[in-house]
């Protein structure tokens, strides 16, 4: 059975607000089937998310910019050197359920870190990937009739200690961190791990783990 294809946007650098009106966008049409299922990359300005249950639990968030959002979730961190993966999938039959989904996206991080010879895992008490004892892959989600908006981040190369110093995700400070400070600067064949190599690793493993063709040739850099 061939694979369905899922078309790949690449905007660069952008402010979260404009992605985050993008990604309704797009969830629309994806809906009226106006568009094929797409995935976003990109890296934001630095921004602090806000969830509901940031909201609710009255979160203080000092010295970032932040930004109040509809995902799932509590207190995310995005900026310079982190990839941002949002797909905005139609999802069918069995992955009609919010767990699958969830653990589709992890198992999908833990194949493209693997693929930079890179070994991770996943904790049964909390979503998200870890390297090491830390946790390097944030998830947060939104759905409307069953079609994905926002996503996950991986931190690679972020600067200074703006992720060690945030608490998140019911997690205290400093067990963020990035792969980077890990000491993972190099993949296995001595090219430099950055988030254009861990977007090739996605790119790559994609159709194993979400049962997808990418269609590179609409990725798109610098579009508005």
């Amino acid at each position: 059975m061939s694979l369905k294809e899922i078309h790949i946007l690449n905007l660069g650098i952008r402010d979260y607000s404009a992605v985050f009106d993008l990604m309704k966008e797009l969830q629309r049409k994806r809906i009226d089937e106006e568009i094929p299922d797409t995935l976003i990359f990109v890296e934001h300005e630095e921004v602090v998310t806000l969830g509901p249950k940031a909201r609710r639990e009255q979160a203080s968030v000092v010295d970032y910019p932040t930004f109040e959002t509809d995902r799932g979730g509590g207190v995310t961190w995005h900026g310079p050197g982190q990839l941002v993966v949002y797909p905005i999938i139609k999802w069918e039959g069995d992955m009609q359920n919010v767990r699958a989904v969830i653990g589709a996206l992890e198992d999908w991080a833990v194949a493209a870190l693997a693929d930079c010879g890179i070994s991770s895992y996943k904790d049964e008490a909390m979503q998200g990937v870890w390297v090491d004892g830390y946790k390097v892959c944030s998830i947060g989600l939104s759905f409307l009739k069953w079609v994905s908006r926002h996503g996950m981040s991986i931190n690679v190369n972020t600067p200074g200690d703006r992720v060690e110093r945030l608490s998140g995700c019911g997690l205290e400070e400093g067990v963020h961190t990035c792969l980077n400070k890990l000491g993972y600067r190099e993949d296995i064949d001595g090219l430099t791990i950055d988030t254009q190599r861990i977007q090739k690793s996605f790119i790559y493993t994609c159709d194993v783990v979400l049962k997808r063709r990418p269609v590179l040739e609409y990725m798109r850099e610098g579009d508005s």
